[in-house]
């Protein structure tokens, strides 16, 4: 299924990530070597620097794998997923978190909530990233902060050629071995193709109002790590 099928089905979006919600976190780590697990998500949560009393969203939690490291550090964690299939595996894992099912164009959380909201993997699968975004503005307290992790674009052209080729042929593949849907990663390996380069999606951000936008690449490009910042004297304003 491609992303215009799906864009025309959203629930088949949360269908498809429930149908590999039990081997999805062993997949990552495969298809990324490991760089996921031992780098990218312990640079997001540097960035996040959570700390005691710190009040966080992790929408598009997934299974929580990134919940449990922000609550052992004392931040009170709220993990939000539109894959109910998805929270059913973390709460079985991770029984402790507050495991919640929510669509990222509806939050539903009331305005000013959050120090920070953050989301990894996940922006590109949603139907209007403006609104997402928007969204997440809203439920943020002012002065808090966004945390984005995603799939990009490398710097260096003859590695973005490489990458994009591998991204379309080798995952999917490497996902008949370990996956019980492969079907799934041909639509993520398709969407992070498709998705938007690191200047454009900074551009998206601070268009949805969010300031201080900036980014980070790391492994050359291959992800990034785009945050912002919500307005002090700025009122919120649901979409």
């Amino acid at each position: 299924m491609t992303k215009a099928d799906l864009s025309k089905e959203p629930h088949a979006v949360a269908a498809m990530f429930d149908n590999v919600a039990e081997g999805y976190d062993r997949t990552n780590a495969v298809a990324t070597m490991g760089l996921e697990k031992h780098y990218w998500r312990p640079e997001t949560f540097k960035e996040i620097a959570p700390r005691k009393g710190m009040k966080i969203l992790d929408l598009a939690a997934g299974t929580g794998a990134s919940s449990i490291n922000l609550r052992e550090a004392g931040a009170e964690v709220v993990s939000c997923d539109f894959s109910v299939g998805m929270l059913r595996v973390g709460k079985r894992r991770h029984p402790e978190l507050d495991l919640i099912a929510g669509d990222a164009l509806r939050l539903p959380f009331t305005d000013d909530t959050f120090d920070v909201v953050t989301i990894s993997w996940a922006l590109r699968n949603v139907n209007d990233v403006t609104v997402a975004l928007k969204e997440m503005l809203r439920v943020t307290r002012p002065g808090g902060r966004l945390v984005v992790l995603e799939q990009s674009h490398p710097t260096w052209k003859p590695f973005r050629v490489v990458y994009l080729e591998y991204m379309m042929r080798a995952v999917p593949a490497v996902a008949k071995v370990v996956s019980s849907n492969p079907e799934a990663y041909e639509y993520l390996a398709e969407s992070t193709r498709a998705w938007l380069p690191q200047e454009p999606l900074a551009r998206t951000i601070q268009e949805a109002g969010w300031t201080h936008v900036q980014w980070r690449n790391l492994t050359g490009g291959l992800v990034a790590i785009h945050r912002g910042v919500k307005p002090s004297r700025s009122k919120s304003t649901a979409v």
